[in-house]
């Protein structure tokens, strides 16, 4: 179902059952799942993908170049999953860089005037609420939640089930299941309804309160932290902090 005042390129791939509504515009390299709806005055351009059953809201876009000063019009990609729902001017960007990735994952919920940009890499399950922004580089596991108006620095991770209170300045890595919250963030302690709601067991959520107090205990230094969690872990959501704890960061452990 194509408006008549839509503009789709030849070259673009849709699915069955997709609805392009009034003044949209779809690019030549464009691919688009079935039953996915563009209300009216979506704009999805570049090397972009979305999945099926996904539904943008009017003066959302998808796929435009690269804010990043070092992009130069390459080749990049962009990727939504399925089931997302962008809500009114989202913007999610292509990456910077030959044939590299900005993502977003399935069954996420962008609210409005959220922003990804270039070579941001997200789950699923996400919840982003108005104005959330992430700059470049930016990773964020599953099922995060991330309030309005919280601006996330470049090269920053968010570990799953993690969730950053709204109006924060997100600027370390924020490990799996916490919540953090202020302008810089600091650590509030568990995201505790989260974790229950996601059915984690009482067992799982005791370990990662242990893990908690002993990541932010003031005699403690990361590493240190780290090594006795390892002493102590017995289940999987423990074994995960402290693999985020042990791998790459360009920004440091919020601390």
């Amino acid at each position: 179902m194509l408006h008549q005042t839509a503009i789709v390129h030849p070259g673009a791939e849709l699915g069955e059952n997709v609805e392009i509504g009034p003044y949209c515009i779809v690019g030549e390299h464009v691919s688009i799942g079935a039953r996915t709806v563009l209300q009216a005055h979506v704009i999805v351009n570049g090397w972009t993908t979305i999945g099926e059953d996904c539904l943008l809201y009017p003066f959302s876009t998808v796929g435009a170049a690269s804010q990043d000063r070092k992009y130069a019009g390459e080749r990049a990609y962009t990727r939504v999953g399925d089931r997302t729902i962008l809500r009114e001017y989202v913007s999610i960007q292509r990456a910077t860089g030959h044939d590299e990735l900005t993502a977003v994952g399935d069954d996420c919920l962008l609210l409005a005037y959220v922003h990804i940009a270039h070579n941001c890499i997200l789950g699923n399950g996400i919840t982003m609420s108005n104005l959330a922004q992430l700059a470049g580089h930016v990773h964020v596991g599953d099922s995060v939640t991330i309030g309005g108006q919280t601006g996330v620095h470049q090269f920053t991770r968010i570990g799953r089930h993690a969730m950053v209170g709204g109006m924060s300045k997100c600027t370390k890595d924020v490990p799996p299941f916490f919540l953090v919250e202020g302008n810089p963030c600091e650590p509030y302690g568990l995201n505790s309804v989260g974790l229950r709601r996601a059915g984690f067991t009482v067992e799982e959520r005791n370990e990662i309160k242990r893990f908690y107090k002993l990541l932010y205990n003031p005699k403690l230094n990361v590493t240190q932290a780290t090594e006795a969690m390892k002493e102590q872990v017995t289940t999987d959501p423990g074994r995960e902090v402290i693999a985020f704890l042990e791998a790459p960061s360009q920004r440091g452990v919020l601390k």
